[in-house]
C-alpha cells in the first residue's frame, strides 16, 4: 500500500499485528498504534491494507469518509445551504445582535424574545428551499407547461409574502423578488429553454424569469 494513501487517524490492517490507527507519517514510514504496541511500519513493503471502507475515483483511492465529506460539502455549496456563521454575515449591520420581540396586547402575558440571527437563519432557509423547489419545477420533464406556470404562480406569491423581510438582508441581490409573468411569455421562454441542455443553475439565477412586470 503506497504511503500517499495513508492519513493521520486512518484505520489500517497489518497481516501480523492486526488493526491499528495511523498516528504519524514520514516520507517512507508510518507510525501505527496497534492493540499490543505502537510500531513503525513501511507501508510499501508490509502488505498493509485499509481497515475502513474506501472509494476509488478516477484511479485515485481515498477513504470513503473523506469522499463523502467532500461530496456533501460540494452539494451544500451548490444548493446555497450556508452554514450558520455564513448566514449571519448576510444580515444587515443594524440588525446584528438584535432581538425580535413578540409582545401580546394582554400585559399579563409574557413577551417572547427571539435573537434576530436565529430568525434570520429561518428566513434564509425558507428562501433557499423556495429556490430549490422552483428549480426542480422548471427542470421537471413530467409537468406540462401549464402545470409549471401554475406552480410558478404559487411560488411567486410565496416570494411576495416574504418581501417584508428584505429589510433584514445586507445585499439587495439576496432579497425576495415578487414578479408577475404572463402566460404567453412563459410559454415562449419555455420553448427557448427546451433547446438548451438542462444544467444546474447558480442560486443567484435559479428563479425562472420570463418577461416580467413589477406590480
Amino acid at each position: 500500500m503506497p504511503i500517499q494513501s495513508l492519513h493521520i487517524g486512518m484505520q489500517v490492517r497489518h497481516p501480523q499485528y492486526g488493526v491499528g490507527v495511523v498516528k504519524a507519517l514520514t516520507d517512507l514510514t508510518a507510525n501505527i498504534s496497534f492493540d499490543d504496541a505502537r510500531r513503525t511500519i513501511v507501508p510499501a513493503s508490509s502488505e498493509l491494507t485499509p481497515a475502513e471502507p474506501t472509494a476509488a475515483v478516477s484511479e485515485l483511492q481515498v477513504p470513503l469518509s473523506n469522499f463523502i465529506r467532500e461530496t456533501a460539502h460540494a452539494v451544500v455549496e451548490a444548493l446555497g445551504l450556508e452554514k450558520d456563521e455564513t448566514i449571519v454575515q448576510g444580515i444587515a449591520n443594524r440588525w446584528q445582535r438584535g432581538t425580535l420581540v413578540l409582545r401580546p396586547a394582554d400585559a399579563s402575558v409574557q413577551a417572547k424574545e427571539v435573537p434576530l440571527e436565529t430568525f434570520f437563519h429561518k428566513i434564509v432557509m425558507i428562501r433557499n428551499n423556495l429556490r430549490v423547489l422552483e428549480q426542480k419545477v422548471n427542470a421537471s420533464d413530467k409537468l406540462t407547461d401549464a402545470d409549471k406556470f401554475e406552480l410558478q404562480q404559487y411560488i411567486t406569491r410565496c416570494y411576495g409574502s416574504l418581501t417584508t423581510f428584505n429589510i433584514l438582508f445586507k445585499k439587495k441581490e439576496d432579497h425576495f423578488l415578487r414578479l408577475v409573468a404572463s402566460v404567453p411569455a412563459f410559454a415562449s421562454a419555455r420553448s427557448s429553454a427546451e433547446r438548451v441542455p438542462s444544467l444546474p443553475l447558480p442560486m443567484s439565477s435559479a428563479r425562472f424569469r420570463p418577461r416580467v412586470s413589477k406590480e
